[in-house]
């Protein structure tokens, strides 16, 4: 069943962590009280103890931050709206440690300055510079954050050339995510940028509750009925006999597991885009369920699964209204169980994928890697989810002839075997795909998207049409 026009809207701005479910609305999350004892969010609770499970690969959680800029940027200015950015937001002056036995936040005063290294590369040959930049920010993202003496960021500015500089910020994950670095974190900066070179105070309003207030409130929330309610639904969702996914372009997995990662970017073909923005409205259901519903087809195709389950980002945290304009990590990982045992067309896949990722993100509280342990799913190489696809929440309109990107540095690791993230800007699309080399070599990679491409331009111009009909052999090589 397909949904109204507005409860797909609302579903629309959840996946975006915009909105929240009324029933989340009852009661405010008060400021705690000075000098309190702060956990660990649930979701920053397992990123640590995966860093504490992985030590030989302690820049797995790095992220990069770019702010591309078509002019010149002052550095002082910029230093300035960046110490105003981790003034206001404790999450980014947080480090991680133990307290009285368990995770717990530690939130320091804000540093009087943030410093941003400067490196100038107009010296070096035009044909050079681009290599150079990205293995000067990647040396920089390979170098582990201290998680108990932080702190989790540090800051870089690039000069190219007259008309091509980017400040890029590195962070650790346990104080970033999607919409932190997109929306937030981009709009914040420019728009303190903006006023301070125009000599005027700050324009931004202050916060009514910060991180560490949202994560001693949600411990209290997920407990008791909510908690055995949501562990239920996931226990008759994921219930045997369990359906894993055998991609059969991955080489075979070796012991002891590595967690080697890369990244190749990407563009969605024009017609390809407004092919599958046109079918998600017509048949009322996002953009992002249709790219979904397309992977899957994909995948059904090359493995031949009736059954098999993929995983997505949900914003489990930012369902309250005082976490919109919050920095800090609110995802957690959710299994999406697809079925095409009943033979559906490309239209009932998509009524079938809104309704599963609905379900999915209002059941996702319980961090995954709790409830895969309590429902006892894990597998000898670890969670058995490890495939993943995503949509990133649009950036703004940032003025300055500004725009951000992340994903742009090579990575020491990847906590997934295939993570697809798709970016929209304005009329085009774009992703990533971080992958694990051990398991795939950059042309499989290739491939994969390409032909990503081919079944989206197929199930769109014949969404009527049984799938099976359409795919009898796997999509091209």
């Amino acid at each position: 069943m397909l949904l109204s026009s507005p409860k797909q809207k609302l579903l629309d701005r959840y996946l975006e962590g915009r909105c929240a479910p009324d029933s989340w609305y009852q009661q405010s999350i008060p400021r705690r009280p000075a000098g309190s004892c702060v956990p660990m969010s649930l979701a920053q609770e397992q990123i640590w103890l995966r860093s504490l499970r992985a030590p030989e690969n302690p820049s797995l959680y790095n992220e990069t931050i770019t702010i591309h800029g078509n002019g010149p940027f002052d550095v002082a200015m910029l230093e300035r709206s960046l110490a105003e950015i981790v003034r206001r937001h404790e999450a980014w002056r947080t480090f991680f440690d133990v307290s009285n036995g368990a995770p717990a936040q530690v939130v320091h005063a804000a540093p009087k300055a943030v410093e941003i290294l400067v490196l100038d590369l107009r010296d070096v040959p035009i044909e050079c510079r681009e290599a150079r930049a990205m293995r000067a920010v990647s040396e920089q993202v390979q170098i582990p954050f201290d998680l108990e003496c932080g702190p989790l960021l540090k800051a870089m500015l690039l000069n190219l050339d007259d008309a091509n500089h980017r400040f890029v910020v590195i962070v650790h994950q346990g104080i970033v995510d999607g919409v932190s670095a997109y929306q937030i974190f981009p709009t914040e900066l420019a728009a303190l940028y903006g006023a301070f070179l125009a000599d005027k105070p700050s324009p931004l309003s202050d916060l009514s509750i910060q991180f560490g207030d949202f994560s001693i409130w949600q411990r209290a929330w997920l407990s008791g009925h909510t908690r055995a309610q949501q562990l239920e639904y996931w226990r008759s969702r994921l219930r045997d006999p369990f359906p894993e996914l055998e991609w059969p372009k991955r080489r075979p997995r070796e012991m002891p597991e590595t967690c080697a990662g890369a990244v190749l970017p990407f563009a969605v073909p024009n017609e390809v885009f407004e092919a599958a923005d046109r079918l998600a409205r017509s048949e009322g259901v996002t953009l992002f369920t249709t790219l979904l519903a397309g992977f899957a087809t994909l995948l059904h195709s090359y493995t031949r699964q009736k059954q098999f389950v993929v995983g997505t980002l949900s914003p489990a945290g930012r369902k309250r209204a005082e976490c919109q304009n919050l920095l800090g990590y609110f995802l957690n990982p959710v299994a999406l169980r697809f079925d095409f045992s009943e033979e559906p067309t490309f239209c009932e896949l998509l009524s079938q994928t809104s309704r599963i990722v609905s379900e999915a993100i209002s059941h996702d509280d319980i961090p995954f890697e709790s409830l895969q342990q309590e429902l006892g799913l894990q597998r000898g190489f670890g969670s058995f989810l490890r495939v993943a696809i995503s949509l990133q929440p649009k950036s703004p309109a940032l003025g300055n002839g500004w725009q951000v990107t992340t994903m742009d540095a090579e990575l020491s690791g990847s906590r997934w075997d295939f993570y697809l993230a798709f970016i929209q800007r304005d009329q085009r699309l774009e992703g990533r795909v971080q992958y694990n080399p051990a398991l795939f070599d950059e042309k499989a990679i290739v491939a994969t998207i390409e032909q990503l491409f081919y079944v989206l331009k197929i199930v769109t111009s014949g969404p009527a049409a049984r799938i099976r009909a359409t795919f009898e052999q796997p999509a091209r090589d």
